[in-house]
């Protein structure tokens, strides 16, 4: 069996080897987009010491195996790989990886795009933001789920401690 399309770790990821992988054995290929997000040192006006991300096992992947199989159906696609790190992480930390192949640029770029606006309003993981001021759970943002809403899908996570 190849690469796993999600994989949920603590550990670090390196963007080439990533890549290298996903496009392996595949000819057909014309086109990789990608997405790293890292954690930033300020959030909400406030500096970010250190952040802690949890999730459900088992739940936490079935849910964004799910969502790709949703872009597939969307997008004319090649292949997926999505990396989420738990546990606490650092200002530059990576966070997040979502790299996504396709014969053309444009299925490539929106196919990430869907990926990640899923990501950030429905997968469930928790994070945790520790300030000067003590540690804050992050709750979803309207921005966040307005971002989904334009792929037609309805989220209401805003306020609910999710994020």
């Amino acid at each position: 069996m190849g690469t796993p399309r999600v994989s949920i770790q603590a550990e670090d990821f390196d963007l080439s080897t990533e890549v290298a992988r996903l496009r392996q054995g595949d000819a057909g290929v014309g086109a990789v987009a990608t997405f790293v997000g890292t954690v930033r040192d300020v959030s909400d006006g406030q500096g970010v010491q250190r952040m802690e991300l949890e999730h459900y096992p088992g739940m936490t992947e079935k849910s964004i195996e799910a969502m790709i199989d949703e872009a597939q159906r969307r997008f004319r696609i090649r292949g997926v790989r999505v990396i989420h790190r738990v546990g606490p992480l650092l200002p530059g930390d990576q966070i997040v990886l979502v790299a996504v192949t396709s014969a053309h640029r444009g299925d490539a770029f929106q196919a990430c795009e869907f990926l990640m606006d899923y990501l950030k309003t429905q997968a469930p993981f928790w994070k945790k933001e520790h300030t000067p001021d003590g540690a804050r759970w992050v709750d979803a943002r309207s921005s966040d789920d307005a971002a989904l809403a334009r792929w037609g899908i309805r989220a209401d996570n805003a306020g609910a401690g999710q994020g």
